[in-house]
């Protein structure tokens, strides 16, 4: 699963990387390090623009960073409070699953990460590991995303949600956890977006042998364990003085 991840460059900065406008409006405040669910994040999307009266134009499409809370509240949910345990969704059943299946042939975004966070087990103890770029580029995590409307509160502002795909790991990643996001290398982030592809099942594949060599896995700090701790100290590899320790993403 991806429960953590770090996303550090300003919104200026993926918009230039992933050829898209910045839509953000300012809704991000700083690096963040340690991003854990709920937390709003950058998601990247590509529509069809609309006119004044609400009609899209089907011609053309518009790619826009947009910001959304991490983890997916369906449309017709009651209330947003399941939200927090909708960050991931399997890929291998997302297109069949209630909560998943519309935003995967409608509403499938790109999650800019620096890298992602996983815990390798020893009996009671959690190895916290990160996975990122070894060239500083971000990675692209395949996400889905919707929109939730609080039919209470018909004029209140909608909610907007998003999920982490994620698939069995490969390789060396597979040795710290058996599942990982699934990463849309840059050839393929058109056609993920694509509001027009209904089924994007093809898309879903390993990693190839070049991609995961372009990847570092390091372990870090145990300090990352706590939602509370936010800075770039947590992305640095462990050193000896740093002692594996329970995990507690609570505390």
């Amino acid at each position: 699963m991806c429960g953590r991840y770090a996303s550090t460059k300003n919104p200026a900065t993926l918009a230039a990387e992933f050829d898209a406008v910045d839509a953000t409006e300012d809704a991000i405040k700083g690096p963040d390090y340690n991003v854990a669910p709920t937390r709003n994040v950058v998601a990247v999307v590509q529509r069809h623009p609309r006119d004044e009266d609400g009609e899209p134009d089907m011609s053309t499409t518009e790619r826009t960073l947009r910001v959304m809370k991490w983890g997916l509240v369906p449309a017709w949910a009651k209330d947003p409070k399941g939200g927090a345990k909708m960050i991931n969704a399997r890929s291998e059943s997302a297109a069949e699953k209630p909560a998943f299946r519309t935003s995967w042939t409608k509403r499938r975004c790109l999650m800019p990460a620096d890298g992602w966070f996983e815990w390798q087990r020893d009996g009671k103890v959690k190895q916290p590991y990160f996975t990122t770029r070894k060239d500083g580029a971000s990675l692209a995590m395949a996400g889905l995303w919707t929109v939730w409307r609080d039919k209470e509160k018909p004029d209140s502002e909608p909610l907007v949600t998003c999920s982490v795909l994620t698939m069995p790991a490969v390789d060396q990643l597979a040795q710290i956890h058996d599942r990982m996001p699934v990463l849309m290398p840059p050839d393929r982030w058109n056609a993920w977006l694509d509001p027009d592809n209904m089924d994007p099942s093809g898309l879903i594949t390993p990693p190839s042998e070049d991609f995961l060599a372009a990847l570092e896995l390091r372990p870090v700090s145990p300090a990352v364990n706590s939602v509370k701790n936010n800075g770039p100290e947590l992305l640095a590899p462990a050193t000896e003085q740093d002692e594996p320790a329970l995990f507690d993403p609570g505390r």
